[in-house]
């Protein structure tokens, strides 16, 4: 008898005295994370790769370590490398500007304004940069001169355009003219990122529309932009090895090549050309990941630090799944 009402008891069944036992709790689930031997066997067989390759690469007297050792820190070679990084900062700023305007003209109510923005959109994102740049090369030969007045007749100014001569000028132009048709297009994005009623809100609380733009849509829409524009920017860096078609040969690359071609060395040339590159494209990946940080603060939905510290593995009684919540993302205001 008394088996019995241990058994009973310990399921939780009534007792013969009416009272009912508490339910036994469950001990915690222990976790046993799964082998992957596979993924152990393929990480070993692409390091032993990569040393091999290593090694491989130091011992071929075609990479011409000495002379990269040689020109990595030439005169030559760092002017050259400040040319990129100017021809890089000064084409993005302009193409950045002239982006934001193209990027207003699209969501313009007015269908002219609109056509003309799409009209450049579609010109400068369908052709090749390239080409556009040997364009830009050839426009003083094109145009010496602008007339700028009334048609027809004698009564206006003449623009002089003796400053398409400048090659490096040139290049800026070209390389900010492309960038802003992809710009455009970003900051377009963003904007429209923006749910409909901030702006609606904002009008209804008597803000003008600068006012919308400059404290309610474009801090917002940064988080969308920013990523991108961080792209753009190492794109940049790595497409003024094109101004060679204008031809401005001062740049990193330019001046890699014609130091090859004296040396006849044009393999230890282009790694220390690369090495450049990547030094630079490192540095501005750097600041692209704090950049994203800092304005994805109290949006980002894939943060590891910020968990449930008391979730542990095992039965949880009596918990519920409940959904987002108004302010959570992905919840409706």
């Amino acid at each position: 008898m008394s088996l019995g009402n241990q058994d009973r008891s310990a399921t939780g069944t009534p007792s013969p005295a009416g009272t009912t036992a508490p339910p036994a709790t469950s001990e915690p689930i222990k976790a046993i994370k799964l082998k992957h031997p596979w993924r152990i066997i393929i990480a070993a067989v692409l390091i032993l790769l990569l040393v091999w390759f290593i090694i491989d690469a130091s011992q071929r007297e075609a990479y011409g370590w000495p002379n990269v050792g040689k020109y990595i820190f030439d005169r030559r070679i760092s002017a050259a490398a400040l040319v990129t990084l100017q021809l890089t900062i000064y084409s993005m700023i302009i193409g950045v500007v002239l982006g934001l305007i193209l990027a207003v003209m699209r969501l313009s109510p007015n269908p002219v304004v609109k056509s003309v923005a799409w009209l450049y959109l579609w010109i400068f994102r369908g052709t090749p940069v390239y080409v556009q740049l040997v364009f830009w090369g050839l426009f003083s030969l094109i145009y010496p001169q602008i007339f700028l007045g009334v048609p027809w007749t004698d009564f206006g100014v003449n623009l002089d355009l003796g400053f398409m001569q400048n090659a490096f000028v040139i290049a800026i132009i070209g390389l900010a003219l492309n960038e802003a048709a992809y710009m455009a297009e970003i900051v377009r994005a963003g904007l429209l990122s923006v749910d409909a009623g901030q702006e609606e809100a904002a009008t209804a609380l008597g803000m003008s529309w600068g006012q919308t733009m400059s404290r309610i849509v474009i801090p917002q829409s940064m988080r969308v932009i920013i990523p991108p524009t961080g792209n753009e920017v190492i794109s940049m860096l790595k497409t003024t090895s094109l101004v060679a078609a204008i031809p401005l040969t001062t740049d990193l690359y330019g001046v890699a090549r014609d130091i090859s071609a004296v040396t006849f060395t044009p393999i230890p040339l282009l790694i220390v050309a690369s090495l450049w590159y990547l030094l630079f494209t490192s540095i501005l990946m750097v600041g692209q990941y704090f950049l994203e940080k800092r304005f994805s603060r109290g949006v980002s939905a894939r943060r590891p630090d910020r968990g449930d510290g008391g979730a542990t593995t095992g039965a949880i009684a009596g918990a519920s799944i409940e959904g987002p919540a108004g302010n959570d993302l992905g919840g409706k205001g």
